[in-house]
């Protein structure tokens, strides 16, 4: 059984909560993991550069010149790449479809990465969070206490307004629902902060006291 420690907004103790790292596919697939954060930001370029090859270019495909008797190089038509104005040896063909990994591979990959980061000490669970107004201060204080003003991910359970509009301002730090959850933004930050309807959501788990070494 693995642990994941639980704090409240004040990064005082609260407990921890014991899984079974079966549920998170039970190891870290490094290569998987790599495949995902690949594809991942391959999908975010737009694939648009396009550059013309010999056969997009204008100008005759007449042989300049004959072959031989001229004392001058051998010489094809005039869109060849090697002559001023001609195409592009390996043409950029302009937007491209990028195939996207399998939903399966993508959710072993993202739970890949989350096993990696709680192996590592880098995920901690907020019990008892609230935001009931749109506040910077109140969430720009919590990642203080938690040891996360350094660059986090908060992973909640359902879309929140108030949430997102509170965090959206502090630098290096991310807003996504469970859902949202990608192998390349678990890993982009250095901790991820969880609340605990959340992470029970992902493991499907409950709390367990302090204390409580029940679950080992």
């Amino acid at each position: 059984m693995d642990a994941v420690p639980v704090v409240d907004m004040q990064g005082k103790s609260a407990g921890e909560i014991s899984f079974d790292p079966a549920v998170l596919g039970g190891r870290v697939r490094h290569q998987l993991i790599k495949q995902a954060v690949v594809a991942f930001l391959d999908r975010q370029r737009q694939h648009s550069a396009r550059t013309k090859s010999r056969s997009d270019v204008s100008g005759s495909t007449r042989k300049l010149y004959r072959q031989k008797g001229t004392g001058n190089a051998r010489a094809g038509m005039a869109r060849t790449p090697i002559r001023r104005g001609g195409g592009h040896t390996f043409a950029k063909r302009g937007p491209r479809a990028v195939a996207a990994m399998p939903q399966k591979m993508r959710r072993l990959a993202r739970d890949s990465a989350l096993l990696a980061k709680i192996r590592a000490n880098d995920v901690v669970v907020v019990d008892g969070f609230s935001c009931p107004e749109v506040k910077t201060k109140l969430m720009a204080g919590m990642f203080s206490a938690l040891g996360a003003d350094r660059g986090c991910l908060m992973a909640i359970n359902e879309r929140d307004r108030n949430v997102y509009l509170s965090g959206r301002n502090i630098p290096k730090a991310d807003i996504r629902t469970v859902d949202e959850l990608t192998a390349y933004e678990v890993l982009r930050r250095r901790k991820v902060i969880f609340t605990r309807p959340a992470f029970e959501r992902l493991v499907g788990v409950g709390t367990a006291p302090a204390g409580d070494d029940s679950g080992e």
